[in-house]
């Protein structure tokens, strides 16, 4: 007779010798944690070199307070050793003058009255972009540079240099330096635009000049420049309006109506501008207009 065995009969004895593999490698591992342990508590005993717990130490006691004035701590210097102001204050100032300078150049100098004589100059030659706004903005900007020289010469003697050398404060520079500036434009200013300014703001009348704020001299002095520079404009346009005239009615006379007067005026015109060397009458007009203040 045939004998057969079943399946978990042949996988017994393998299954139970991984479990025997097993619980060995277990003892086996406690075994050395055990010894390791105790071989580090028989050298920590046996070993005098080794350090033992430090106690803690002492908290430090907090520094006083700087005193006020002290040389710790941070400070910021406007002025430098010799009492003269530093480069970074320089530079701002610098800095600030150039953002306001434009509005400085139009409402305080000659610069508005020039610009706008040679713009109505150029209108009344009818030649609406010639010379180009460049050409005159740069035409007025030297002019006024040569009328204002001495004021300009007064104020850096005056505010500039006593600031830079440290002989003056910053605001005492600004006082010094505005007295000049409103001397020239007290000189170039009418009374009945001054009165009218004065009154416009509600204000007393001035016990003299020196006492004249600034916010009401200033319009009161742009009033009367555009005032001026327009009496100088219709005293250009009176010999080119002749010219126009009489080329119209030369024209009507002929019967070309047709025909643009201004396309012959335009030649008459400059031919008499150049002949009267009107450029150098316009300018030398404006520069002497500046010379009686």
């Amino acid at each position: 007779m045939r004998t057969t065995s079943s399946p978990a009969a042949v996988r017994a004895p393998g299954t139970a010798s991984r479990v025997l593999l097993t619980l060995a490698a277990a003892m086996l591992l406690a075994v050395v944690v055990v010894l390791l342990g105790a071989s580090s508590g028989h050298a920590g005993e046996l070993d005098p070199t080794l350090p033992g717990p430090v106690a803690p130490s002492a908290p430090a006691e907090p520094s006083p307070p700087a005193a006020p004035g002290s040389d710790d701590g941070l400070s910021v210097e406007i002025n430098g050793v010799n009492g003269e102001p530093s480069s970074a204050v320089l530079t701002l100032i610098g800095i600030t003058l150039l953002s306001v300078a434009p509005a400085l150049l139009l409402m305080m100098t000659s610069f508005t009255k020039i610009f706008v004589v040679l713009a109505m100059t150029r209108n009344a030659l009818s030649l609406p972009s010639i010379p180009p706004n460049q050409v005159l903005a740069g035409l007025a900007l030297f002019l006024s540079l040569f009328i204002m020289a001495p004021v300009l010469t007064e104020i850096n003697t005056l505010a500039v240099q006593p600031y830079l050398d440290g002989a003056t404060t910053f605001t005492e520079a600004l006082e010094d330096g505005a007295g000049p500036l409103q001397t020239f434009m007290l000189a170039h200013t009418r009374q009945e635009d001054l009165a009218l300014m004065t009154r416009a703001a509600g204000q007393p009348n001035p016990q003299d000049a020196a006492s004249v704020p600034l916010t009401t001299l200033i319009p009161s002095f742009m009033i009367s420049e555009l005032r001026a520079a327009f009496i100088i404009g219709f005293v250009i346009f009176v010999p080119f309006l002749v010219i126009d005239l009489v080329v119209s009615a030369a024209l009507m006379s002929m019967g070309m109506m047709m025909l643009p007067p201004v396309m012959i005026s335009l030649p008459f015109k400059i031919l008499l501008f150049v002949l009267v060397d009107g450029w150098g009458m316009i300018i030398t007009a404006l520069i002497n207009s500046y010379q009686g203040g």
